[in-house]
């Protein structure tokens, strides 16, 4: 990529998040896993309750969480592109006797590839974000300093023909958010009109959304909140 394509890819991620707090992003690498991973989440949420509940850490907002919201479930994995934390975190817990199928997937063939191509991604949003901003001499210490969660989400169905909030509406916490979601869509945003938007990003994207703690001052507030439909299970990750 030439300088001054970066330069102006850098001006364009800035303006959509100035504008609307997000974009749709197209990352030809995750396509090759994407299919697998929502095959292993139908798989991992399918486990009983007990078993699930079983991802507990010390950190409050790390584990499982399930039946606080109704139809709604999740699961949080922090630091998720070090591969030794999905054998740790989360395969040796729900499967203390072993299980080949998911400790191969979750340890290298799906998941985990998800979240180090993300990862990159992500890294390579936010060197956009702060190099057009010519803050680039904080840019190291800025890096350093991020830890990567893998959150997992199912919105189940419900059984109406009438729309049904999955989620209240709310604004990520972090720093930058790459959400993708099956073809059961369900995604909305809240634009500074004041106007809540239906997003259905193709199902070859990602939607990149900046959260609160890199919005500061820089970027226009917006929420975004996930609703669920009778059109089937939403999963997101």
């Amino acid at each position: 990529m030439s300088s001054e394509t970066a330069v102006r890819l850098s001006a364009q991620v800035r303006r959509a998040l100035q504008e609307h707090r997000c974009f749709e992003a197209l990352f030809d690498k995750v396509l090759d896993v994407r299919k697998a991973v929502f095959g292993d989440l139908e798989e991992l949420f399918d486990l009983p309750l007990q078993t699930k509940k079983r991802i507990v850490f010390k950190n409050l907002f790390i584990g499982y969480y399930g039946s606080t919201i109704p139809l709604y479930e999740s699961m949080i994995i922090d630091d998720a592109n070090i591969a030794e934390n999905f054998e740790q975190r989360l395969t040796s817990i729900l499967w203390p006797e072993g299980n080949t199928r998911f400790s191969s997937a979750f340890g290298s063939k799906s998941l985990l590839s998800f979240s180090e191509l993300a990862s990159g991604l992500e890294k390579t949003i936010r060197i956009m974000i702060l190099e057009s901003f010519g803050v680039e001499k904080y840019m190291d210490e800025h890096m350093d300093s991020a830890n990567y969660i893998l959150w997992v989400m199912k919105y189940e169905g419900p059984q109406t023909s009438e729309a049904t909030l999955g989620s209240r509406a709310h604004s990520d916490q972090n720093m930058v958010t790459l959400l993708y979601q099956n073809e059961v869509n369900g995604l909305e945003i809240h634009t500074q009109d004041g106007d809540w938007i239906s997003v259905k990003p193709s199902s070859d994207t990602s939607i990149v959304m900046i959260g609160e703690s890199f919005s500061v001052s820089h970027f226009n507030m917006n929420i975004s909140f996930l609703e669920s439909t009778n059109g089937g299970e939403n999963y997101c990750f």
